[in-house]
């Protein structure tokens, strides 16, 4: 069934790449956001000006894809804005919702939501515990964010509630930012030394959320990432093979300690399980590993 939808975050990567993956499955999408050219221009956290936005409108479904990250977050205080879009933005989107006569609500969540730290070699699944407290100030302040961003999701009055939970973002829109750095080894990196990271390619990431739109069950949760998971460095090292750049600079962890947030993603490991999503969705990745991924963007710019 054609819907309309009113997508938040519509001009970021991802909201680009959702656009279009709804677009094609025939779905009409209004966007909202801060930015000049979106078609309803509002900051979720101005509530008036959300519900002045939807004003008159009907949607089938409001998607929550929208962040205040314009470029990686390196220090934890770069969060503090998404995170607050997590909490405030995301009740305002949900009023707004409302007003405007949705039946669903999807959100766009991330697996470091899990919990930031080392998760060994299990593969996590969706009944695993989401928002864990965090071990420090600056930790609970983003887990936070994440967990009452899906609450609010699930617990919405008169909304079917779904939440997917990406892996770490790449891909058009996102990866070739990183490449003028890594061309002046400007981006070093700690040894992996066996941490990994679920990724996503932004494509893909947007496919899963037509695909959320269309078949996704209330109240349930998705983790959606690829089939590889792989540290950082490892990333950064795929992206300089594929691009012809120098390998990044090898330093130790502690010399990452002023990008403070940065630093402990890298220090991470999490893999997750994705057959949930396949099972549910009928959605798979196109890119099994970051390395496809890298290479079909290289290929792209060709």
């Amino acid at each position: 069934m054609n819907q309309s939808i009113l997508l938040a975050g519509a001009s970021g990567a991802l909201g680009r790449q959702i656009s279009r993956a709804l677009t094609e499955a025939g779905h009409k999408v209004t966007g909202l956001g801060r930015r000049p050219g979106s078609d309803i221009r509002a900051d979720l956290l101005d509530r008036d000006a959300v519900l002045r936005g939807v004003d008159g409108h009907r949607f089938d479904t409001v998607i929550h894809a929208a962040t205040a990250l314009s470029k990686p977050p390196m220090r934890h205080r770069d969060m503090y804005a998404t995170d607050a879009l997590r909490i405030e933005g995301t009740a305002h989107l949900i009023e707004a919702a409302q007003a405007a006569g949705a039946r669903r609500f999807v959100s766009e969540s991330m697996v470091f939501g899990y919990g930031y730290g080392d998760h060994g070699d299990r593969e996590l699944t969706e009944d695993d515990t989401f928002g864990p407290r965090g071990n420090n100030p600056e930790l609970e302040r983003h887990l936070d964010g994440m967990r009452t961003k899906e609450r609010l999701t699930f617990e919405a009055e008169g909304l079917e509630g779904i939440a997917l939970r990406y892996g770490a973002f790449y891909g058009p829109g996102g990866t070739e930012n990183l490449v003028p750095m890594l061309r002046k080894r400007q981006l070093p990196a700690p040894a992996d030394h066996g941490r990994v990271l679920p990724w996503i390619e932004l494509a893909d990431a947007g496919r899963a959320m037509a695909a959320a739109v269309d078949k996704g069950r209330p109240g349930q949760a998705y983790n959606i990432a690829d089939r590889t998971p792989m540290g950082f460095r490892g990333y950064l090292e795929c992206v300089s093979e594929e691009f012809g750049l120098p390998k990044p600079m090898t330093v130790p962890m502690w010399l990452m300690r002023p990008m403070s947030y940065a630093q402990v993603v890298v220090a991470a490991t999490l893999r997750v399980s994705i057959a949930k999503a396949e099972r549910e969705l009928g959605w798979s990745p196109v890119y099994p590993s970051c390395r496809e991924g890298v290479a079909a963007l290289r290929a792209s710019q060709v």
